[in-house]
């Protein structure tokens, strides 16, 4: 072996074994556990401490690098640890230009007016002590005050709530209860997607909307 021979032994590249790594090519630093969590609050809607109770200590033990791996996407992590509830959403950027990474889902009229009423019902139950369920038929009755705006039937207004229903089920605003068809539970997490600011403003603007004879046809309900 001449010297030139041990110098290209000596400078040959040798695989990189990355402490902790998970996969091949993995360079990564976060443990499992975190970068599952991670994901779940990508793909969101929310890490739940009643449905993902394994997840949920993780969170609560690496809340930090968790806000930091999310700001590196102009992403803020949201923790409600009373209510058992975290999600991630878009940071307030200001002028940044910055890329939106998360769906937003857009909600009809009906959508919203559901949405309010299943906070207030969510607030009532806690203050209760209880937890918030709600039934679909009750829902179409609480919902009926705005029946007028909608040039359909009664049959075609309950359709509408149907699908509004629909929507927060797979938002998992809304989580069927065992056993039953028609009567959901209504996630902590919907009282932290509303400000008290915001949900004072609709409620102004829907209030007047009870007393007003404008007729929304269809589609154009979108908000």
């Amino acid at each position: 072996m001449n010297l030139l021979e041990e110098e290209a032994i000596a400078t040959s590249p040798e695989p990189v074994s990355q402490a902790g790594a998970l996969f091949a090519g993995d360079t990564g630093v976060l443990p499992l556990d975190v970068r599952r969590l991670l994901c779940q609050l990508l793909a969101g809607p929310c890490v739940d401490a009643a449905r993902h109770a394994v997840l949920w200590p993780v969170l609560l033990r690496y809340e930090a690098t968790l806000r930091s791996q999310l700001c590196e996407l102009f992403l803020e992590l949201v923790v409600d640890r009373e209510a058992g509830v975290a999600f991630a959403r878009q940071a307030d950027t200001g002028e940044l230009d910055t890329p939106v990474l998360l769906r937003s889902l857009p909600l009809t009229f009906i959508d919203t007016v559901l949405l309010l009423h299943l906070r207030q019902q969510l607030l009532e139950g806690e203050a209760q002590g209880r937890r918030a369920v709600v039934e679909e038929g009750m829902l179409v009755d609480a919902l009926s005050v705005y029946e007028k705006h909608f040039s359909t039937d009664r049959a075609g207004f309950a359709k509408r709530v149907a699908a509004a229903i629909g929507k927060m089920r797979e938002s998992h605003v809304l989580e069927r209860l065992r056993g039953s068809e028609e009567r959901y539970e209504v996630s902590p997490t919907l009282k932290l997607l509303f400000s008290a600011e915001d949900v004072q403003a609709l409620t102004q603007v829907y209030r007047e909307l009870r007393g007003a004879t404008l007729v929304i046809g269809e589609g154009t309900d979108e908000q």
